[in-house]
Parts: structure tokens; C-alpha cells; sequence
């Protein structure tokens, strides 16, 4: 049976499957990101896209559509200054230029309650154009 986590503030509902897939991404390292989509008929945030261990950033940046918005979570592997081998799981509010205004504000009112639902995020970045969210963004802001 389907469970869903119920956001107050919106109605909107989180599939139980958003977690399900974020916790096997953050502990079973076999999926490189996610991307999840909002059925506004539904009103449930559910998944759209999971990336491969395989796939890499540039996967995860094709899949996002020009004109429409999405969350991504993306663990990005990194080696420290010290030689240390380290992961962060960044949250990507995606919302370009060209989406409706509807889909941007239901997107942004909705972004904190997926985000308590997917425990253990480290770093967030909100993004219109591709550039905002590019690979070096990530690599700066995992420092």
C-alpha cells in the first residue's frame, strides 16, 4: 500500500516512494540523483527520474526540463584537501525562466515539506538557468 507524507501548509502530498528512493541513494550509493515532479491533478510530489551509480551530473542536468520546474537531489562524490574520500547530498530547486508562474509558486510553496520528508541533505541550491546549479557551483559550495 502507498503511503504519502501529507504537507500542512500545502495539501500536497510526498509518495511514499520519494523517500524510499532517497534513502537507498543516501545509504546504498545505487542511485547518483533524483528528480521529482509535481502532479498538480494528484497534488503529490512523486519521483520522475533516478539516476544510475553510473550516470554522473551531466545526466542529472539533461534530465531537468527548460520549461518546467523539478527538485533534484544529487550526492556528489568529492576528495578533500587531506586525501579524504566524501559525499554530500545537495537539493536542487529547479525552476527556469520559462515555466509557468503557477508551477513556480506551487514549487517553491511546496520545497519545505519534500525537504523535511528527505532527511540528511547538506547543501541546497535554488536554480533558473543552468548555470546556477552548473558543476562548479556544486564543487564550490561542498567545501
Amino acid at each position: 500500500m502507498a503511503m504519502a507524507f501529507m504537507m500542512a501548509t500545502t495539501g500536497m502530498r510526498v509518495m511514499d516512494e520519494c523517500k524510499r528512493w532517497f534513502m537507498e541513494m543516501k545509504w546504498k550509493k545505487v542511485h547518483r540523483y533524483i528528480v521529482f515532479k509535481i502532479d498538480e491533478k494528484s497534488r503529490a510530489v512523486m519521483v520522475d527520474k533516478v539516476g544510475g551509480p553510473g550516470e554522473g551530473y551531466d545526466e542529472l542536468a539533461a534530465s531537468l526540463p527548460l520549461d518546467d520546474c523539478r527538485y533534484a537531489v544529487f550526492d556528489f562524490d568529492f576528495v578533500t584537501v587531506d586525501n579524504c574520500q566524501k559525499s554530500k547530498i545537495f537539493f536542487i530547486a529547479w525552476a527556469p525562466t520559462a515555466s509557468r508562474i503557477r508551477a513556480k509558486i506551487l514549487y517553491a510553496t511546496s520545497k519545505d515539506g519534500l525537504r523535511r520528508v528527505l532527511e540528511g541533505i547538506h547543501c541546497e541550491l535554488q536554480a533558473t538557468d543552468p548555470t546556477e546549479m552548473g558543476i562548479e557551483v556544486i564543487k564550490d559550495r561542498s567545501k
